[in-house]
């Protein structure tokens, strides 16, 4: 049926209904962003709450920056660390239930105790400074061999970071310029690799084979972990060796 066979009354009660829809569906687009907006405004979490997030993390043993209620660079990578330690989803973005689940959380145990040394777990990408009565002092997180082969001075292999238990054996203080990029403050546990500061440590293996961390931690690290430090690469399994051997290690 035609518009204009209807009566003058049925037109306009038509056409009044159909601008009530056009400006209702248009009323709708409208609010929703801002609906989404208020979402996520609501979500954002308070300067006090993220102070409560970094000092958690640094009671946890979590290597942060300055506990200060701005959540930087070293700030996320102390969260990364928390989440691959606990098993969950790696983001590096802090929200109201990532803060719930440090507020539930304990400190990491290591694999090894009764010394001082440095665990990398490859499995879940994490590393651990261990003093010597036994407590996981630092966390951070790392990035391994990705697996992949490369070439490099004319010698194609695989990335793979070994395993097993070495000694730290050189150290070079600074950037050193490596022939697969620069490095900073790298500890040589095997030939030639090392665990070094890196200005890229993905949530994932990434690297050649050398252990990354991030570089705002590096030089620090260097000097708790004098040259003779042992170091245990593990891929969560248990290593070969027992406890006694790794104190005669020492």
């Amino acid at each position: 049926m035609r518009l204009l066979s209807l009566k003058p009354t049925a037109r306009w009660i038509i056409l009044a209904l159909t601008l009530g829809v056009v400006t209702a569906t248009a009323s709708a687009q409208t609010t929703h962003p801002k609906s989404a907006a208020a979402k996520k405004a609501k979500a954002a979490l308070t300067k006090q709450q993220v102070l409560e997030a970094e000092q958690l993390l640094s009671n946890l043993g979590y290597w942060t920056g300055p506990v200060d209620g701005t959540f930087d660079a070293a700030s996320r990578y102390a969260l990364v660390a928390f989440q691959k330690v606990e098993g969950r989803e790696r983001t590096g973005r802090l929200s109201a239930a990532e803060l719930q689940a440090l507020r539930t959380a304990s400190r990491p145990t290591p694999l090894e105790t009764g010394y001082a040394h440095v665990e990398a777990d490859l499995t879940r990408q994490v590393l651990f400074v261990v003093d010597a009565s036994g407590a996981v002092s630092r966390v951070l997180p790392i990035s391994s061999g990705n697996g992949e082969e490369f070439t490099s001075e004319g010698w194609t292999r695989r990335a793979v970071t070994p395993t097993g238990r070495f000694k730290v054996y050189r150290k070079v203080e600074g950037w050193r310029k490596a022939p697969l990029g620069s490095i900073y403050y790298p500890n040589y546990f095997l030939s030639g690799v090392a665990i070094h500061g890196s200005a890229s440590v993905p949530a994932k293996a990434a690297s050649h084979g050398c252990i990354r961390i991030p570089v705002y931690a590096a030089k620090e690290f260097s000097e708790i972990t004098p040259t003779g430090t042992v170091v245990i690469v593990h891929d969560g399994a248990a290593l070969a060796q027992s406890k006694q051997g790794a104190t005669k290690a020492q």
